[in-house]
């Protein structure tokens, strides 16, 4: 039964279906207890079809059993933390899953982040072992952390082997060159041999409250910020998931795994929630319409979470020859979904699209749109499930009346346990209990949350987390840049893109193409400002003399 207490205080509850049962015996356990039950139901069915290459549920199982075993046979275990730097592969659920058998902590790592980055993160979270694939574009950056960094080994998953007979062979004679040439040395270590065992690990009695992840977040001051997210922080997020879509049919449905599974979106709303109902993963190691439309045509998925950017791309494109019909429940996350890509792809497929919103801190999801209830366009739907909201004055800290504009606070079983090593952070996230967003909400008479405003200055761009400063620092390397400031501006298909405002020394000549060019390699593609702005004249300062952000958003707003 939900436990949330007073439906007057807290309206939504009169919208939840009778269908909705809670029991902490059910998330109150490890992440990879989801497989293990799985595997019962559903062993033999396919649990990932990559590119054509199927796995099922009993193979994916037991080679989280060996990695377990060949893990700790390296040392790891609990109280250590092992990185994860792939693509969506089977090599992921395996990794994924093998690690916290041990009763080690994941850390995932997008393989697309720069060497700078990757420091960070290695350096912060103190990871020493970490399991990546064969390709050239990763295992350069790899060489370098190896060499500049704590990490100590890494695993190496051929890429080859992911793939079904026909296209390995077509990949090895025509992509050879995308492969990297793993030396033969005890930093590296070949994922045969991790796995060249009876899968016979040694049991580890994982506490629910241990830590499972460190997803790494951040906000437009300092470093990304470790979130640590337990193992009953991330089953009672996929349990609240799974009691939302609980139309779904277990060991029948397929989910499309476009989104990468290692951001923390695709990581509860694909990965686990499959898992949890025995889904067949539709995986692709990247988003290209083409190749997505193609899949969906072929393949035929009924779940499909991504961002809004994704769904807007369909909507423009031309879907002569292409058939979605088999599409039952899109899911949008990441990022604001805007109306009009809503209507036109619901009119475009024939399929519901419900806007969802969550955080990293909240492993991620806090709300959804209903399918059972009015879905309304421009909301971020209802709370889930033992999941309470309340807006605040940002000021007063003091709850706000009916109607009124607020900070949005969470509280519920998904909210991580605080940041990693940073204990001022977390008291500032938290009050009595309660995470607070950084977004101004407003909730109607139903209970339906929508956001209005962001007391954040982080970014967020087709569904990832850019950060303000992080770009600035590197723009301010260039010898040109007198003054930067870099902020995030309103767009329909990424929710928002970053743009640059920069004042270069007298004297200086610095082109938009050349200062691209510069950041390429200091920063992830999606970081680098879309748009930059060079200016003769100083930049607006405040009062005070601080660059004032404020002002070049109004100049933008007049545009």
């Amino acid at each position: 039964m939900i436990s949330n207490s007073s439906s007057s205080s807290r309206p939504w509850l009169n919208l939840y279906p009778p269908e909705f049962k809670w029991s902490a015996a059910e998330w109150r356990r490890p992440v990879y207890s989801l497989l293990d039950e799985i595997v019962k139901k559903y062993g033999s069915s396919s649990a990932m079809d990559f590119m054509g290459n199927t796995t099922s549920w009993r193979e994916i199982h037991k080679l989280s059993c060996q990695l377990a075993r060949g893990l700790q046979d390296l040392g790891m275990g609990r109280g250590t933390r092992i990185g994860i730097c792939l693509p969506n592969t089977p090599y992921f659920l395996a990794a994924y899953y093998g690690i916290l058998r041990t009763g080690a902590t994941a850390v995932h790592i997008n393989p697309l982040y720069p060497e700078r980055e990757l420091a960070h993160i290695i350096e912060d979270s103190g990871i020493d072992v970490l399991i990546t694939l064969d390709l050239k574009f990763i295992h350069d950056k790899m060489l370098v952390m190896l060499q500049q960094t704590r990490l100590n080994q890494i695993i190496v998953c051929p890429m080859a082997d992911a793939l079904p007979l026909k296209k390995k062979i077509l990949f090895s004679l025509f992509k050879s060159s995308e492969l990297a040439r793993i030396p033969n040395d005890d930093k590296h270590l070949p994922w045969e041999r991790m796995i060249d065992n009876n899968g016979h690990y040694e049991y580890v009695d994982v506490a629910p409250d241990d830590i499972a992840l460190l997803q790494y977040t951040g906000g437009t001051t300092g470093a990304p910020k470790g979130a640590m997210l337990t193992h009953a922080n991330i089953v009672a997020n996929t349990e609240q998931a799974a009691l939302w879509f609980y139309n779904v049919h277990p060991g029948q449905d397929k989910m499309l795994g476009v989104i990468p599974f290692f951001h923390v979106f695709a990581m509860t709303a694909v990965m686990n929630l499959a898992v949890r109902f025995g889904l067949e993963i539709i995986a692709l190691p990247r988003f290209d319409l083409e190749q997505t439309l193609d899949t969906i045509t072929k393949e035929k998925p009924t779940v499909f979470p991504a961002v809004p950017a994704i769904f807007n791309a369909i909507n423009h494109a031309d879907l002569k020859g292409h058939d979605l019909s088999s599409l039952r429940y899109c899911v949008s996350g990441g990022a604001s979904l805007p109306v009009e890509t809503k209507k036109s792809f619901e009119g475009k497929t024939g399929c519901i699209l419900v806007e969802g919103y969550g955080l990293t801190e909240a492993s991620p999801v806090v709300c959804v749109n209903p399918l059972w209830a009015e879905n309304k366009p421009g909301s971020i739907g209802l709370p889930l499930p033992e999941t309470d909201v309340s807006l605040r004055d940002p000021e007063t800290l003091k709850e706000m009346a009916k109607g009124e504009r607020g900070e949005l606070w969470v509280k519920g079983p998904q909210i991580m346990k605080g940041y990693w090593r940073k204990p001022e952070d977390t008291e500032k996230t938290f009050h009595d209990g309660w995470l607070r967003t950084g977004d101004i909400a407003i909730i109607d008479e139903q209970g339906y949350v929508f956001i209005v405003d962001r007391l954040k200055d982080m970014i967020i761009t087709n569904g990832y987390n850019v950060y303000p400063r992080n770009v600035e620092e590197v723009i301010y390397l260039h010898p040109a840049v007198e003054e930067c400031v870099v902020a995030g501006i309103p767009d329909e298909s990424r929710g928002e893109i970053v743009k640059a405002w920069i004042k270069l020394k007298d004297g200086a000549s610095l082109t938009q193409d050349k200062l691209k060019e510069f950041m390429k390699d200091k920063l992830s593609p999606m970081e680098i400002p879309k748009l930059i702005e060079i200016r003769n004249q100083p930049l607006p300062k405040t009062m005070i003399g601080k660059l004032s952000k404020k002002d070049l958003l109004a100049e933008e707003k007049q545009k």
